[in-house]
């Protein structure tokens, strides 16, 4: 498979089966570099199959992939070491301080320990987390727990970012700052892989991907799918329109 310099992550006729069920059924689509890409689908509609392919956790039954420039199929250590990645849970030790999860993750991703001060002051800057620095983790707000996570994400500077869910259990004022931050990111040059279940949010992405049932039944801009996909409705929204393409496999 040739590699593209402009595209981040590319994948043609990508499946995954588990014995005789297909989680994901020969999707194809690609990321440019800095693009703020969205991934949605309903619960159990193959987003979480994907992204553990792309981010090197399970091994595709067929297909082609690549993901920062390696192939999903043999360079799994290498797109692991690439890549940054933010659950819904945020992975975080409660027990820890903000400071010492920093340094948890420094060592599981390998950075130079020479380099592990500068990074800890430079994530608790950007983060606005200094003063917070030393209090133990499971006090801290929900906001400020999700600022952590995406630091231990950023910390080895990675080229993509897979963020599953992330502003979920936040309040709108800390979704807003986050979708801020993310934008500065992607302006950085950093690729942003995202999916949520906020349609709202989803405005964000500058191309959405929609994925049901293991396939992908639409795909572009978020404008291009309202568009495509509900042109009796004048007021249709992206909600409209993910509602519309998740009944029509569901009613088949």
């Amino acid at each position: 498979m040739i590699v593209s310099t402009s595209e981040a992550i590319v994948v043609r006729d990508l499946e995954k089966r588990f014995g005789a069920f297909v989680a994901v059924d020969r999707i194809s689509f690609s990321v440019r570099k800095g693009e703020i890409f969205g991934f949605l689908g309903a619960n159990g509609s193959g987003k979480s199959t994907t992204i553990r392919m792309l981010c090197g956790i399970i091994t595709p039954t067929s297909g082609h992939g690549t993901v920062a420039g390696h192939d999903i199929f043999t360079e799994a250590e290498e797109i692991k070491h690439s890549i940054g990645y933010m659950s819904q849970k945020f992975s975080l030790y409660e027990d820890l301080t903000p400071c010492e999860n920093l340094r948890f993750y420094l060592g599981i991703y390998s950075v130079p320990e020479e380099t592990w001060k500068e990074r800890i002051e430079w994530i608790l800057e950007m983060a606005n987390l200094k003063d917070l620095r030393d209090r133990v983790t499971k006090e801290l707000a929900p906001g400020w727990r999700q600022r952590l996570a995406l630091g231990c994400a950023l910390l080895h500077k990675p080229d993509i970012l897979f963020l599953d869910e992330p502003t979920s259990g936040v309040d709108p004022v800390t979704r807003r700052h986050f979708w801020e931050f993310i934008g500065q990111l992607a302006g950085e040059g950093i690729t942003v892989f995202v999916t949520t279940h906020y349609m709202d949010e989803a405005h964000n992405c500058q191309r959405i991907v929609m994925i049901n049932e293991g396939r992908i039944v639409a795909q572009g801009s978020p404008a291009e799918i309202v568009a495509n996909t509900c042109p009796e409705l004048p007021n249709a929204d992206l909600n409209s329109a993910f509602i519309k393409l998740m009944k029509r496999r569901d009613d088949r």
